[in-house]
């Protein structure tokens, strides 16, 4: 990985997750956040992605309340509007937590311990690739089918890019995508977990302690 800078813009979000290597399309239109744009798209481009704590504190905190741990993005097809607000895609470059908080400048601003994850840990052997394949099957059906031979056997992805891709686009909850997150060189058996958690909540059915009959949201 390229040396990332120590101090980087934090950009919260009530609903989205991260993940190295996964493409994120952003439409920038808050003031402050159109300043964090302009400050880093000529420096090091580099914006940390973190998940925000609790439904309550979104509109009644200046600074609510974020997760430890964020993966940063790259800036990638920056386009200034007329009206001067941004779109833009965001590329995942590494996982990061946050030391302090900085509180200069009308964005967020952090001081960041890096902590990407090895390459080789989220590599998957024969075994853990058809558990994987097969429980994504028994949640999502013929488009967890259709999916996986596009992105595994066309496309050839294995390894990390493999179980970033699943994580990120995986339809479960945001504090469900935190927890994989977080899990860094245990990702692959987090997102096992996952899948076999929700395998069991739709065993139980909507009667069942907090489950759910639609793997889809």
């Amino acid at each position: 990985m390229a040396v990332l800078p120590t101090i980087i813009p934090i950009f919260p979000l009530p609903n989205l997750v991260l993940f190295p290597g996964q493409s994120v399309p952003l439409h920038i239109f808050e003031p402050r956040y159109r300043e964090m744009v302009a400050d880093v798209a000529d420096a090091h481009g580099i914006v940390g992605m973190m998940l925000l704590k609790g439904e309550e504190q979104r509109d009644s905190q200046a600074y609510p309340d974020v997760f430890e741990v964020g993966c940063a993005g790259r800036i990638d097809g920056l386009i200034k509007l007329p009206d001067g607000r941004y779109d833009m895609a965001l590329v995942g470059v590494g996982e990061f937590r946050v030391a302090r908080e900085i509180r200069e400048r009308p964005y967020r601003q952090a001081e960041v311990r890096w902590c990407p994850v090895p390459r080789e840990a989220l590599d998957c052997d024969a075994e853990t690739m058809d558990a994987l394949r097969e429980m994504l099957f028994s949640y999502l059906g013929a488009p967890a089918q259709d999916a996986w031979r596009t992105i595994v056997e066309q496309r050839g992805l294995r390894g990390a890019e493999l179980i970033n891709f699943l994580c990120f686009h995986l339809d479960v909850s945001p504090l469900e995508k935190q927890t994989m997150l977080e899990a860094m060189a245990d990702r692959v058996d987090c997102l096992l977990d996952v899948l076999a958690f929700k395998l069991e909540e739709r065993k139980r059915g909507p009667a069942g302690p907090g489950g759910s009959s639609d793997p889809l949201q």
